[in-house]
């Protein structure tokens, strides 16, 4: 051991001294990497496929009664946990506490011993408690989680009066605030006191009991959830909330934020009644839960968390007016609410059924919109999500059901939510509405409060229906990919037959399926449709529909019941007729991304029109993405001519795709946009566009943006962007002082965009020292998300000084988070090592080798020093 660690430190000095030779060397050009792909955490060793653990215990009650420390940022105070054994007798206890500090152990049940380490608390009986017998055990704990529970305050560098404290469970993280069994297929009653300052609120799952005061200005907040429910969804909320409260027949709603927010929270909340109305007539179950509750969370690191009658949210979610109806909280409130039912009511095994969750969630909140806004806006709903969240990922060929995954968060991608809630759409479009909610209804009642698999939905559906479903969840539940189908029509004049070729040109195998799949042919003939039912189940076929006379307009799946790639090239002629079809949205939208091939000047008027003209604003989104994507003098001209649009949807993504144009008209028309527009999304939208244009025009509208004062601060966080891309190191310090000056108000993500920009525009010469200087400052700053985007800042600047910063960062096990993130700064900077001699990148190499040799090695060293020090222990007891 001795011999390791004095390599390693000769290894780590000499790296240090050769690099100082280097350093005025060591430049590059920044290569910009997506955040989400170039941060997230590696995949991480697995043991094979993945499924739920052995329940040693069946867990009854689990109370927690404790003291958030704001200050110090910790947690301390008594879990009491209600047990009984389940298969075997249990003489030892293991449950899940992640360096979780154990100070005693108590119960009616003799303890002879106890031990806490990183992953686990274990209480050891005197004697084995029998099966079936109740048994309780008290702990005592502190902990200061880095995961788990999460403080925000003023000290951190929030809004004075903001401070809060908020829990996350979902998928592994309650164990990092209390100890439990800390996975889904184990459910308790949950009960939580928790002692604050008595001017602040505390929130958390079921009913309150009561509150009382204490002595020191302190207070004690009573909440009990009476029906079991999963880990994970425990949750605990405290700090400085300003309520907001309705009701939906006699269940209390609750709508907490902070202060600083509280003016725009309404617009957030205002469809939660109608939401849970809505649900409880379409899912025909009652809200199962005694209240519900949403509260915002500064840095919260989703959308939202479904926690059982309290959803926590990101601050994002609440909103101006001024935005008009470009944002809106209806979507993620209704996807959380969801879950009440699909998720928390009933909760998928393990993480390989995700879906039962999320597929649900994702599929229910499109149901609202349906019902809110007409069944086109869900029908649309459906299209973008295919389109956007599917399409890109259709080399993706993993199941839906999936057990190999390395992680649990590698489940929760678009095969769990849009492709989980196309399979329910497609199910309920086969099987008929009616069908469908009694086959939901029967499902959540059979498996009320428990957990589910996916062979349990099936198994409903089939009951309901009839029908045998397993082709159907084998291709595409248990099996990857999707149809992909090439579609071609010719009318046979003499025979009058429209013949109709269906490919599926998919990669057929073990991962992939050939589908088998009901579809239907739609032709209108003199106004009048005439469909025909076909079935697709081999690798080329063909359809002859006897029509009266040759169609004006040709549907593959018209009512669009069918996730699949269709390329299905037509005519002109019968793409402007789709386009003009009033009844039949999906066409018109699949009509406006054709028509963007075909580059007529009649396909750029029949857009154009579209994009003023159409009744829903979907077609007319996508006519100004055909327009732009046609990209003629005729098309530019007929966006530039739209701009003026009342709904600002489209306003906006007419905006955004004059963004793409790159032409002197339509980069005055964004500047333009800047002077007039109020709306801020719109103004951040233009700002984008700008990002492509050079010059002192683009710049100086940038650097005016940074100091806008709209609520939320769009437009900032937009400049801080766009200003990396207009490549203006004079920007540079602008850039920082709007970051110093802003850091409490501006989105965490902004803030990081802000960070690289500095990096990309400071790689070079004295800015470069001024930024480095920049970054360091907040490597300690007490809000993570602050820390995050330093780290980042570093890996793009590629100062070489970084690396003994960041390297401790990267080692430390503690923070996963951090760690992660600066290991993937410590690849930027790595990246330059072609700039130095090879012995310098190996000797770097051999560094990270000895670290990772000397980490196993201290491990081993702790493990023996333990097992010595049980032993003599175990031997004092015996003398």
């Amino acid at each position: 051991m001795r011999h390791l660690l004095s390599s390693l430190a000769f290894a780590v000095a000499l790296l240090a001294s050769v690099e100082s030779l280097f350093a005025n060397e060591h430049q590059a050009d920044c290569r910009y990497c997506n955040a989400l792909a170039a941060w997230a955490d590696p995949p991480q060793a697995s043991n094979g496929r993945n499924y739920a653990p052995d329940r040693q215990v069946d867990m009854k009650h689990i109370k927690l009664d404790v003291t958030p420390d704001f200050e110090h940022r910790t947690v301390a105070g008594t879990a009491t946990i209600r047990f009984s054994p389940i298969l075997k007798p249990v003489k030892s206890l293991r449950l899940d506490g992640a360096r979780l500090k154990v100070s005693d152990v108590r119960s009616k049940h003799a303890i002879s011993d106890f031990s806490a380490d990183d992953e686990s608390v274990t209480v050891l009986f005197d004697s084995a408690i029998p099966v079936g017998e109740e048994a309780e055990v008290e702990i005592d704990y502190s902990a200061e989680p880095v995961e788990g529970l999460y403080f925000r305050t003023a000290a951190m560098g929030l809004p004075e009066g903001d401070d809060h404290c908020w829990t996350q469970g979902e998928p592994h993280e309650a164990r990092h605030w209390f100890p439990c069994f800390d996975y889904p297929n184990e459910r308790a009653s949950s009960e939580i006191i928790c002692h604050v300052p008595k001017e602040m609120k505390v929130v958390s799952n079921g009913k309150l009991v009561g509150e009382t005061e204490e002595d020191g200005g302190m207070k004690q907040v009573h909440w009990l959830q009476e029906k079991p429910h999963v880990s994970y969804l425990i949750c605990m909320i405290a700090g400085h909330l300003e309520k907001l409260e309705a009701k939906h027949r006699d269940v209390p709603l609750g709508f907490y934020t902070q202060p600083s927010k509280a003016k725009h929270a309404e617009f957030a909340f205002r469809d939660t009644p109608a939401i849970m109305a809505f649900y409880e007539e379409e899912i025909g179950v009652p809200y199962p839960w005694d209240k519900y509750d949403q509260a915002t969370c500064a840095d919260y690191h989703w959308g939202g968390m479904e926690n059982t009658t309290i959803t926590t949210l990101t601050q994002r979610t609440i909103y101006s007016d001024a935005t008009e109806n470009v944002r809106s909280s209806r979507s993620l409130d209704a996807h959380e609410m969801a879950h009440q039912w699909f998720g928390d009511y009933v909760t998928c095994k393990d993480w390989s059924h995700l879906w039962l969750n999320e597929g649900f969630a994702t599929f229910y909140a499109l149901l609202y919109e349906g019902h809110k806004e007409g069944r086109d806006a869900m029908l649309y709903g459906l299209y973008l999500d295919a389109r956007d969240d599917i399409g890109p990922y259709e080399k993706d060929l993993r199941p839906i059901v999936y057990r190999d995954y390395k992680v649990p968060r590698e489940q929760f991608d678009f095969r769990a939510y849009p492709k989980g809630s196309w399979v329910l759409h497609m199910l309920r479009s086969q099987l008929g509405e009616e069908t469908y909610r009694k086959a939901i209804k029967t499902y959540l009642e059979q498996h009320a409060l428990g957990e589910v698999v996916t062979d349990d939905l099936r198994q409903a559906f089939e009951a309901l229906s009839g029908k045998p479903l397993d082709r159907f969840f084998d291709q595409w539940v248990y099996h990857g990919g999707m149809p992909q189908l090439k579609v071609s029509y010719q009318w046979l004049p003499e025979e009058k037959l429209a013949h109709v070729t269906v490919e599926q040109t998919q990669e057929t195998g073990d991962k992939v399926l050939l589908f088998d799949i009901d579809t239907t042919l739609r032709f209108i003939v003199d106004g009048k449709e005439h469909d025909e039912l076909i079935t697709i189940n081999g690798k080329k076929q063909d359809f002859y529909v006897a029509l009266p006379g040759e169609p004006e307009v040709v549907r593959f799946d018209p009512e669009y019941t069918l996730l699949a790639k269709v390329d299905f090239s037509k005519s002109a002629k019968l793409l402007e007729a789709q386009l003009a079809n009033a009844e039949d949205m999906i066409g018109r939208v699949l009509a406006c991304d054709e028509l963007a091939d075909v580059k007529t000047q009649d396909a750029v008027a029949a857009l154009k029109k579209a994009l003023n003209e159409d009744a829903f604003f979907g077609v007319r989104c996508a006519a100004a993405r055909a327009l732009r994507k046609i990209r003629t003098e005729e098309a530019v001209a007929a966006l530039l001519d739209s701009v003026n649009q009342d709904d600002a949807r489209v306003r906006k993504h007419v905006v955004e795709e004059l963004g793409y144009c790159y032409r002197e008209d339509a980069a005055k028309q964004l500047l333009a946009t800047l002077e007039t527009e109020k709306n801020p999304a719109v103004v951040a939208t233009a700002l984008r566009g700008l990002a492509s244009y050079q010059g002192d025009a683009a710049s100086a509208a940038a650097k005016k943006a940074l100091g806008d004062q709209s609520w939320g601060g769009e437009p900032v966080g937009a400049a801080l962007g766009v200003i990396r891309d207009l490549n203006d190191p004079a920007l540079a310090d602008a850039v920082m002082d709007t970051i110093k000056l802003r850091e409490q108000t501006l989105d965490p993500r902004d803030v990081s965009e802000g960070m690289i920009t500095v990096a990309k525009l400071s790689q070079r010469g004295k800015r470069k020292e001024s930024a480095f200087k920049f970054f360091v400052g907040y490597l300690n700053h007490p809000r993570q998300t602050m820390q995050e985007a330093a780290i980042r800042g570093l890996g793009e600047l590629h100062h070489p000084a970084a690396r003994p910063l960041l390297t401790p960062i990267a080692t430390n096990k503690t923070d996963r988070t951090l760690a992660t993130v600066a290991k993937a700064a410590l690849g930027e900077i790595d990246k330059e090592t072609a700039l130095v001699p090879k012995e310098v990148g190996d000797l770097r190499k051999e560094v990270r080798e000895l670290q990772e040799s000397q980490e196993k090695l201290q491990k081993k060293l702790e493990e023996l020093e333990g097992k010595k020090k049980a032993e003599e222990k175990s031997a004092e007891k015996k003398d």
